[in-house]
């Protein structure tokens, strides 16, 4: 196992760490949201290839790592995970070295992934430290990024369960592209809460790609 970062450097990471993400991760473990989550990788990466391996940042439990193992059944899978009792799950799907328990701002790591994973991650993330986690996951990414988010052009602190400041919406992908010009918007959609046959939560996905030139002037 491996575990970075002491104290937290943002009240959202000890929030998520705490008792409230216990409860997160008791909410969300159900079953019945795979099959939803398997369509929804399907769609977002049908144009993707070459994926061996992923980086998620902010497993939780691993749903979304178990569907993308459905599509990709050679995966191999890294997970970054706050909580600790999320992060014990974790390592029973995936082996106790490939789940990193911590701060996202800790991590540091001179491996690379095909495919770097935020899936309602970015939206909890203290702002003044958005810049810290897109460089993370540029200088992670060999070859594509997938952000699946809270989308507002102009950026927005939600009241969250009753509580301030631990929930925020924006253009996260647009950022990305300001920050990293060479990075290449190839897909992006949103998914409907009320979807007939695979309803998720109202998110906006984008897929982003390294390009190739990039990635042979960083190996």
């Amino acid at each position: 196992m491996e575990t970075v970062g002491g104290a937290f450097e943002t009240p959202q990471e000890e929030f998520w760490a705490g008792d409230f993400g216990d409860s997160y991760t008791q909410r969300n473990s159900a079953d019945h949201l795979q099959s939803s989550k398997n369509w929804f990788f399907s769609r977002a990466l049908n144009s993707v290839q070459g994926v061996n391996s992923v980086l998620e940042l902010g497993a939780n439990v691993g749903l979304n790592i178990r569907s993308l193992r459905s599509l990709f059944p050679k995966l191999s899978a890294h997970a970054i995970e706050v909580n600790p009792k999320a992060a014990d799950e974790l390592r029973s799907l995936l082996g106790p070295d490939s789940v990193t328990q911590g701060s996202i701002h800790s991590f540091d790591s001179s491996q690379t992934w095909d495919l770097v994973l935020s899936m309602g991650l970015l939206i909890h993330v203290s702002p003044s430290k958005l810049p810290d986690v897109y460089r993370v996951m540029r200088k992670a990414s060999k070859r594509y990024i997938l952000i699946g988010e809270y989308y507002s052009r102009i950026p927005q602190s939600i009241e969250y369960r009753g509580f301030e400041d631990r929930l925020f919406r924006r253009d996260f992908a647009g950022e990305m592209l300001d920050l990293f010009p060479e990075l290449i918007l190839r897909d992006y959609g949103f998914i409907y809460h009320r979807d007939p046959l695979a309803p998720l939560d109202d998110i906006s996905w984008f897929l982003l790609e390294v390009p190739s030139s990039s990635v042979e002037e960083e190996a």
